[in-house]
C-alpha cells in the first residue's frame, strides 16, 4: 500500500565517448521535484559532445514494506535517488525511480540501466519526514556468541 508519493523529473545526459564498443554514454544525473508546471520531455542544451534534458512524469512513491531500504538510504552518508532507464526512440527515457537503497540494489543487480543520483534536500526531508511517521528501527542487539 502506497503510503507517500512526490512527482519527480530526472536530469538525463547523453555524453560522446571514445570506446571501441559504443560512440555515446546514457546517465541519470539529477532529480528535482516536479510541480506539475514541466513538459513531459523538455531538451535543456545540445551540443556534439554533451546532451542534457529532462523528463516529467515520474513518481517517488514510499511503501511500509520498503522502510528499512528507506532508513539505509536515509541514513548513508551520500542518500541517493536511484533512477531505473530504458532506450526508447534513440533516447534514454527513464521509467521508475526509487528513494530504497534495497530497490536501487535490485535495479543494479537487474542488469538494467540504472544510476543513483545524489538527493536533492526537499526530496530528503520530505523521507525523513515520512520515516519519522512510519518507521521505528528495529533495535540493536549485542554480538551472538555461539
Amino acid at each position: 500500500m502506497k503510503l507517500a508519493s512526490m512527482p519527480i523529473a530526472v536530469l538525463m545526459q547523453r555524453r560522446t565517448v571514445q570506446h571501441r564498443w559504443a560512440d555515446e554514454a546514457w546517465s541519470a544525473v539529477g532529480v528535482i521535484p516536479d510541480r506539475g508546471n514541466l513538459p513531459p520531455l523538455q531538451v535543456l542544451s545540445t551540443s556534439p559532445e554533451r546532451d542534457y534534458y529532462m523528463v516529467s512524469g515520474l513518481e517517488l512513491e514510499l511503501h511500509r514494506d520498503e522502510n528499512e531500504g528507506y532508513y539505509e538510504n536515509a541514513m548513508s552518508p551520500e542518500s541517493k535517488v536511484f533512477v531505473h532507464w530504458r532506450m526508447q526512440d534513440g533516447r534514454a527515457m527513464p521509467v521508475r525511480a526509487s528513494v530504497s537503497y534495497v530497490e536501487g540494489t535490485r535495479m543494479f543487480d537487474s542488469g538494467e540501466d540504472a544510476d543513483g543520483v545524489m538527493m536533492p534536500a526537499e526530496i530528503y526531508t520530505w523521507l525523513a519526514d515520512y520515516l519519522r511517521q512510519h518507521y521505528q528501527p528495529k533495535p540493536r542487539r549485542g554480538r551472538q556468541h555461539g
